[in-house]
């Protein structure tokens, strides 16, 4: 079932109108600041010169020589992915977000969730989201690295690697690492959920050259807009407010883990910019915090899991903490 955050709809629909305090998703609820963009950003049509030097900006940013393409969001790639591996079934490393085994079910291919990596061996196409959404399960890139020798084309997920550096593959590759990139490697990055921009639908692949190839011609010309370029250079660019950010969600992310805590809920995992804990009632928890006009996740697998983002202001960290302290008397 494709369900996911942010679809306040549902809230409104089930809860009422009102001022929400969307906690549904992972994105970065203090976003980048936009900086003052020229007329021609809007008006003009991207040239080549300017998504290359945004591409050249992500390179540097993700510590890379894999050679970047960018996309409309992660989506985008995620929706290409089925027609870039070889002829086969598809496996994902689960429980996780679920667009990758619905696009990739959605073209036509035999798709079967597992729960080791060593189950996804022999896969045409293995999917692995590092770290995973919800539960922000992780994996070493060595043994990343080892796994793309045992598949036909593996695709990692690195959406929500921003603020953990260390976990992503991308530096292990290229001319300054070690040696040419794999060709059956695709590594997804989204922009929008780190800096907080998700509407301006931006992000990356990042591979070798050959496959690089093969996105660009898919995704066609002006895979992105004027104000993504702009927008995409400049915070690419901008290690102040990334160093700064990472700490805060680090700070941030503990402080929720100790309101959820003291409501009783036990913390399954995730990463800095969400959290997941089993709550003992999923539905009852999310219908509490509905009734305060905050919204959160749930999931089709687990009768337990509650995800939260994290607030982004004061008043919303408020709202939050007045609203768990029930939470322990709800469940």
């Amino acid at each position: 079932m494709r369900d996911h955050g942010g679809d306040l709809d549902q809230a409104r629909a089930r809860h009422g109108a009102g001022d929400w305090l969307d906690l549904s998703t992972g994105i970065n609820a203090r976003p980048y600041p936009v900086p003052e963009l020229p007329a021609r950003a809007f008006a003009a049509l991207p040239e080549a010169g300017e998504i290359a030097a945004l591409e050249a900006a992500a390179a540097r940013a993700y510590g890379t020589a894999l050679t970047p393409v960018a996309l409309a969001g992660a989506q985008a790639a995620i929706q290409l992915v089925p027609r870039l591996g070889p002829d086969g079934p598809a496996r994902v490393l689960g429980p996780t977000y679920n667009e990758h085994a619905a696009a990739l079910a959605a073209q036509g291919r035999a798709v079967t969730e597992v729960t080791t990596l060593e189950a996804l061996a022999g896969a045409a196409v293995a999917v692995v989201v590092n770290p995973n959404n919800p539960d922000g399960r992780r994996h070493a890139p060595e043994a990343l690295e080892a796994l793309a020798a045992q598949v036909g084309l593996l695709v990692i997920d690195e959406s929500f690697c921003d603020p953990e550096p260390a976990l992503s593959l991308a530096p292990r590759f290229g001319a300054s690492a070690s040696g040419a990139a794999r060709e059956n490697l695709l590594i997804l990055r989204s922009f929008g959920k780190f800096y907080g921009l998700a509407g301006l639908r931006l992000g990356f692949t990042l591979s070798g050259p050959e496959l690089a190839r093969t996105i660009r011609a898919a995704a066609g010309p002006w895979a992105v807009s004027g104000p993504s370029i702009a927008t995409g250079r400049a915070a690419l660019e901008d290690r102040a407010w990334q160093q700064a950010t990472t700490t805060r969600l680090g700070r941030d992310a503990a402080r929720l883990d100790g309101l959820a805590a003291r409501a009783g809920w036990t913390l399954v995992g995730g990463t800095p910019l969400f959290r997941t804990y089993e709550t003992g009632d999923a539905q009852k928890a999310r219908d509490h915090l509905a009734r305060a006009h905050i919204w959160s996740r749930a999931f089709p697998y687990s009768t337990g899991w509650l995800r939260l983002g994290l607030p982004g202001d004061r008043t919303g960290w408020q709202r939050l903490e007045a609203a768990l302290v029930g939470a322990e008397g709800a469940r």
